[in-house]
């Protein structure tokens, strides 16, 4: 009897050695938020990630990625939004709902057109929700490209008031 006690006073013992030496956190990222998407945001940038800029001709179903280039998005907290492409495309504006998952790290959203309500649109994009604090926010949307996957980065800054 006095043996079960002392090995199981050594292995709580070795438990709380080994706790008290495990790393505090310091290599974990903050999580992303969805108080974090929400706001008015500028796409600045667009970068590609594992392809070619002259494999890809269109994005989100529009003629051209650089129709996205200076785009304005409005992503509300209710998940009703819009987005206006660039001096490139004409200022054309799109209703949008959207959604972010924290959890997943991912970003999507449905086109919406007039007279649609968003729970019938079934179509849309997912994309990863790399990066997003107070200024700005890292999309990366995945393309298949080759034998793997690729990505088109969209770099978000938040739009001055």
């Amino acid at each position: 009897m006095k043996r079960i006690l002392l090995i199981a006073a050594i292995f709580c013992s070795a438990i709380m050695v080994l706790q008290s030496c495990s790393p505090k956190g310091a290599a974990t990222t903050q999580p992303i938020k969805r108080g974090n998407v929400t706001g008015n945001w500028v796409l600045n940038d667009i970068t590609f990630e594992g392809i070619p800029q002259s494999s890809v001709k269109s994005l989100f179903g529009e003629s051209s990625y650089k129709c996205f280039v200076g785009s304005t998005w409005r992503l509300t907290n209710s998940g009703n939004g819009s987005y206006t492409l660039g001096s490139e495309c004409a200022g054309k504006m799109q209703s949008i709902y959207w959604s972010a998952s924290p959890k997943e790290d991912t970003f999507q959203f449905k086109k919406i057109y007039e007279g649609d309500k968003a729970k019938n649109v079934t179509e849309g994009y997912r994309m990863l929700l790399s990066s997003a604090s107070g200024d700005t926010m890292v999309i990366k949307t995945p393309v298949e490209y080759g034998s793997g996957t690729a990505y088109i980065v969209l770099n978000f800054n938040k739009a001055q008031k």
